[in-house]
């Protein structure tokens, strides 16, 4: 391990101590301040920004990509905003989650407590600097932020802004790091840090992912790729299906709960398709159907790998099934678990649907862009978990604790023959 590295993860393990006992007050008053420092430093902020935006074009990065990357002064001011949001909400910490007093008198509590440590790798987006790191503070965690070397001279100039801004708090600066470094090794280092990293959460495309997961000894909360499908059932309104086919897709591309698949029932395909077709093309969508979807219109020939992408552009996979049924099975087997939606009229349709789609989140006649933590009222999200331990879905302050037993007594003791009390004398002082 890097003296760097081993650096700033000592310097945040110092921060998450003092940071887990502080109560609400000072967290929301730092993060007022956090949020009018990055106001304040807009232009430096920006210009950074450019840098790293300039590199991405020299490299040929994207379009949607870049846009991913790109700061101006309305984006930071919304980025702040987001923090304020933050600092409004409810504090989890000391949450009692469940309690009740036992038999033999002790009251017994389980309350929220703050994770420690939690890194966090992710790609592009620097709004996620500070999303993490506002969430983090928020609900008692330090935070070791690597994010992708695309946006290195943003985030290096966001972090000093909050540490900044922090130091004038009780809040204690340490608790926001950036990880030293751009290369993989420095990945490396955190996905190695066990005993200095509590949790390390990855947020990105599915290579990023697969590599945390698989390589870090690190306890690893996994955030999914976002192969998203809207399923247009036997009884949906055409109309209406277009319109959210529509929004899923071609609202914001990039993102991971944007559509990447429609599914269409047999019975509706007539109705449907062509005027999907028509609607998609005229957003420069381009449509990898099967061959089902091409007797309508001029498509992309669609094969295995077609529906199993997260595209994050304008490109969506198209199919005809023939059942409720057979959609399942087809999310079942390309799907990442992240949001499925279903247009429908039926009341049935959408019940069984939700009750056999297996996904962090399951939308009923509404857009697939609804998952996410600011629409879902949790303020800024740390990420969309698609597994099942210990949080899925839309991450807010919840999931970013753990809890902890406590339980007290008035002298009681264990032995062989149950619970006894000590002196009455003892237990009174």
């Amino acid at each position: 391990m890097s003296e760097d590295f081993l650096k700033v993860a000592l310097a945040a393990k110092e921060a998450a101590a003092e940071l887990a006992p502080l109560p609400r007050a000072p967290k929301d008053a730092a993060l007022r301040v956090v949020a009018d420092a990055l106001v304040a430093a807009s232009a430096e902020i920006v210009a950074a920004n450019a840098l790293d935006v300039r590199r991405a074009g020299e490299n040929g990065v994207s379009e949607y990509m870049i846009d991913r990357l790109r700061l101006d002064e309305a984006r930071i001011a919304s980025i702040a905003e987001a923090v304020r949001q933050v600092a409004d909400l409810p504090d989890p910490v000391g949450e009692v989650v469940r309690g009740n007093t036992l038999p033999n008198g002790l009251e017994l509590r389980q309350v929220r407590v703050p994770l420690g440590v939690i890194g966090i790798v992710y790609e592009g987006r620097p709004n996620v600097t500070v999303d993490a790191a506002a969430l983090c503070l928020k609900s008692g965690n330090a935070t070791l932020l690597r994010g992708s070397s695309s946006a290195y001279e943003s985030n290096t100039v966001l972090v000093r802004v909050m540490q900044e801004a922090l130091a004038g708090t009780e809040v204690p600066a340490g608790a926001v790091q950036l990880v030293p470094g751009t290369s993989r090794d420095s990945v490396k280092e955190l996905m190695r840090a066990r005993g200095l990293v509590d949790v390390l959460i990855p947020r990105g495309g599915a290579s990023l992912i697969n590599s945390v997961v698989e390589e870090s000894t690190v306890p690893v909360i996994e955030t999914g790729v976002g192969n998203c499908h809207v399923y247009v059932d036997a009884d949906a309104d055409v109309e209406l299906a277009v319109q959210i086919l529509l929004n899923s897709k071609v609202q914001r591309p990039s993102v991971c709960n944007a559509a990447e698949t429609v599914l269409v029932h047999a019975a509706v395909a007539d109705a449907f398709v062509p005027r999907a077709l028509a609607a998609l093309a005229a957003e420069g969508v381009t449509v990898h159907g099967d061959a089902r979807i091409a007797a309508y219109g001029d498509v992309v020939a669609a094969g295995e790998e077609d529906f199993r992408t997260e595209y994050l552009s304008l490109d969506i996979a198209a199919a005809v099934v023939d059942s409720l049924d057979e959609a399942v099975a087809h999310i079942r087997r390309y799907g990442s678990a992240h949001t499925e939606a279903i247009v429908t009229r039926s009341v049935g349709a959408a019940r069984r649907f939700v009750s056999l789609v297996d996904s962090a989140a399951v939308a009923v006649n509404a857009s697939t862009r609804f998952t996410d933590g600011g629409e879902f009222g949790f303020g800024a999200e740390i990420g969309i978990s698609t597994q099942k331990l210990h949080a899925r879905g839309p991450m807010g302050l919840p999931e970013l604790t753990s809890t902890k037993w406590v339980y007290t007594g008035e002298g009681q003791l264990r032995t062989a023959q149950g619970t006894v009390l000590a002196s009455t004398e003892a237990c009174s002082r």
